[in-house]
Order: C-alpha cells, then structure tokens, then sequence
C-alpha cells in the first residue's frame, strides 16, 4: 500500500474509534482551497474537526506530535471555511481533536488545541 491508501484506512479507523466512543461523523476529507479536514463530526453538542496522524512506529517520533502551530492554523482555517460554506455562525460550539494513532494504539486527545484566528 502507498501512503495515501495507509491514511485512508487509518482514516477509517479513526472514524470507527469515535463513533464507538459516541461521535457523529457529518463528514470526511473535507476539502477547500484553505487545505483538508481528515473528521468532522458532532460530540457533546460540539462540532468537531478531527486531524488523524498515523505513525507506524515512534522513529519519527510520535503521531500527535505532527500536529504543529502550522497545521493547527491550517486546520483552524479550513474549519472556518467549512463554517460559511454551511451557514454556520459564530455562535456554534467548536472544538478541535486529534486522533493519534501510533502501531496498534488509538489516542484521542479531545480540545486539542484552541481556534487560531488568522488574516487571509
């Protein structure tokens, strides 16, 4: 398998772990010109955008790590793009989670990290 087809299945995964864990998944791969979202979903009267890392092992060290200032940006943007494309507000509960997925271990780390607003 190449990279792609080994992030769509931890993808899945991923999205079979929080719907055990009582999400909703509204959608997934969520794409605009800002970048991709891998999860959204619905969790505790939240919106949730859901960024999945997967590391076979720890040598490049560990999957939640890969989630930097920069992607959490990148993610906040697309966020706010998912946000205006469906008529969504301000006023909506919004919360940011990661999943990190290292070997055989699922870590779902919840309000990973706050929105960060941005210029365009």
């Amino acid at each position: 398998m190449n990279r792609r087809e080994i992030g769509t299945e931890e993808e899945k995964l991923a999205a079979e772990y929080l719907r055990k864990q009582g999400m909703q998944i509204v959608e997934a791969n969520f794409r605009s010109r800002q970048g991709e979202i891998d999860l959204v979903g619905q969790h505790e009267g939240y919106l949730v955008f859901v960024e999945v890392k997967y590391r076979s092992s720890d040598q490049k060290g560990h999957a939640l790590e890969a989630v930097d200032g920069r992607k959490q940006r990148r993610i906040c943007r697309v966020a706010d793009s998912y946000r205006y494309l469906h008529g969504l507000g301000d006023n909506v509960s919004v919360r940011y989670d990661v999943v990190g997925i290292q070997g055989a271990e699922v870590i779902w780390v919840k309000n990973a990290f706050p929105h960060i607003y941005t210029r365009r």
